[in-house]
């Protein structure tokens, strides 16, 4: 029983540090593992760069090892605090702590000069590290919820663009015609679609006066292209944050109900309040 006790203990405790950031010790874990991370991604650009991988070769290998085999031990200890493994390890997080590890070890299963070069591409998974910094963006959740509140807006948004930049690749396929690389609709769509979002790579370029007046009204629009799906999420965010502080000041929301970093160790389930002493999801008790 004692001996039962001891492991549901270390493991409570590992889970309050990897899980949660409420605690000193989690905040330590965070900022650590924050440092890793960078320090990762780092390394994957420096070994993109020839000059620099030529130069330091060994030193970013061991480098990239070091810090995988770390982020292995998290992964391992994120997983066996949990009452219900398969939660994190199938969950957006857990997919992308896989990726962002297993990369390394392929490479090293497989050493045939041959295969490292298929397997080589499958080591820029480890760009994924980026990723878990999104955990710790305090401000995620509230604008993660205000896209989804403006998908179907920006959904109609997204439609009128392509229909947009479908007439006017046609119209201007018609203009141009083939001698000015216009050479099909297809093409001429990908120009407009280029142009409306002012990145214009300068690749095709009209030479009509007619062509370059209707190339200068999609210019002009591709501004408030930008302008729009920005405005949409925005007020969405605007509102969500009026609602909150409508709902405080008319006592129907605590002030000090806000939202955690307590995770549930059975469940795995998050945004806990701060006066919650059970988990929301499966009634488990937190460890406050």
């Amino acid at each position: 029983m004692s001996t039962n006790n001891t492991t549901s203990n270390w493991k409570d405790k590992l889970h309050e540090i990897i899980y949660e950031a409420d605690t000193p010790a989690g905040k330590i874990f965070d900022i650590v593992l924050l440092i890793f991370i960078v320090a990762s991604i780092a390394l994957v650009m420096l070994e993109s760069v020839h000059h620099i991988d030529d130069k330091y070769h060994q030193y970013l290998y061991y480098g990239e090892w070091l810090v995988t085999i770390l982020f292995s031990i998290e992964y391992v200890a994120r997983v066996i605090t949990v009452r219900k493994p398969w939660k994190y390890i199938f969950s957006f997080y857990g997919i992308v702590d896989f990726l962002s590890t297993i990369p390394m070890y392929i490479s090293f299963i497989f050493a045939g000069s041959h295969a490292l070069v298929t397997l080589r591409a499958l080591r820029l998974l480890r760009v994924f590290r980026i990723l878990k910094l999104a955990r710790y963006l305090g401000a995620s959740n509230q604008l993660k919820d205000s896209i989804i509140a403006s998908r179907v807006k920006i959904a109609v948004f997204l439609f009128a663009v392509i229909i947009s930049s479908v007439i006017f690749g046609t119209i201007m396929y018609l203009v141009e015609g083939e001698e000015n690389g216009f050479t099909n609709i297809p093409k001429s769509v990908y120009w407009c679609i280029v142009t409306l979002t002012t990145v214009g790579f300068g690749d095709i370029a009209p030479q009509t006066a007619l062509g370059q007046f209707i190339t200068s009204i999609i210019m002009i629009l591709g501004y408030g292209i930008i302008a729009v799906p920005t405005g949409i999420v925005s007020a969405e965010y605007v509102k969500s944050s009026n609602k909150r502080e409508k709902e405080i000041a008319e006592g129907k929301l605590p002030q000090e109900l806000q939202l955690n970093t307590q995770s549930c160790s059975n469940c795995h389930a998050s945004d806990h309040r701060d006066i919650a002493n059970h988990c929301h999801n499966c009634g488990h008790k937190l460890h406050l």
